[in-house]
């Protein structure tokens, strides 16, 4: 198992080295990997928490924005910056279960196989910890966007995914991109499959993005990706060789 693992944080201090220590452990049986995290020019104590578990976790690197860029951005920029061909994501929080993307890897590998096309796994939230609200507004705009994508993808607000770096860095880049990862990805002809995984409830900190703010982002972004669907042309290609 090879993989590069990018977290997003934006104010995460206090969860930091406890996902950091979930990771690690996780991926001791890695042939190699390597964690990315992505600071989104965080105003807490993060940078200090980083600079102490550098000289810690050898697999660490640490990238830091500038500016308050988004989600998306920091996602971009960690798998942009990553080393391995495949791709783990999860969220800061520590919501997401960093023991399930073992699994998440090797079920994308032994499908390949199977399936060519295939180049994305997407986590699936089960038994959700949140509140109500939360999961009333998560179900409708899961069900509304399913209805016009036809992105077959139950959860797509999960961070927890494994994919193809080459086919992420393809992809059109845009503010909140990381909520239609699947439909842009089958938009090119690849394949996306969903996989159960684990989901926790938030120790520490609170949520950084208000679900009006998603709402009404998710909304623009929705007609832009059916945009985008509408004008995707795809074709066989085959090379010409030469007679010898």
């Amino acid at each position: 198992m090879k993989l590069s693992i990018v977290v997003p944080v934006f104010n995460e201090a206090d969860n930091i080295l406890l996902l950091l220590n979930e990771i690690t452990q996780a991926m001791q049986d890695a042939e190699a990997y390597e964690i990315i995290f992505v600071d989104d020019a965080s105003t807490d104590n993060s940078a200090q928490v980083f600079a102490e578990a550098l000289h810690e976790i050898p697999t660490l690197r640490v990238l830091k924005h500038s500016r308050t860029s988004g989600q998306s951005r920091a996602v971009y920029t960690g798998v942009k910056a990553a080393r391995y061909a495949t791709i783990a994501t999860l969220d800061g929080d520590g919501q997401n279960d960093p023991a399930d993307i073992p699994r998440l890897y090797q079920t994308l590998i032994a499908k390949q196989s199977l399936e060519p096309n295939l180049v994305m796994v997407a986590g699936w939230r089960q038994h959700r910890h949140d509140s109500a609200w939360r999961l009333f507004s998560s179900k409708f705009a899961n069900t509304v966007r399913a209805s016009l994508l036809g992105d077959n993808t139950p959860d797509t607000g999960c961070g927890l995914k494994v994919f193809v770096r080459d086919l992420f860095l393809s992809l059109p880049y845009f503010d909140h991109m990381h909520r239609f990862l699947p439909a842009l990805v089958l938009r090119t002809g690849g394949q996306v499959i969903s996989e159960p995984v684990n989901h926790r409830s938030r120790v520490k900190g609170q949520s950084k993005y208000g679900t009006l703010d998603r709402l009404s982002a998710g909304i623009i972004d929705l007609f832009g990706v059916m945009w985008l669907q509408r004008r995707a042309r795809r074709t066989d290609v085959t090379e010409i060789k030469r007679d010898e």
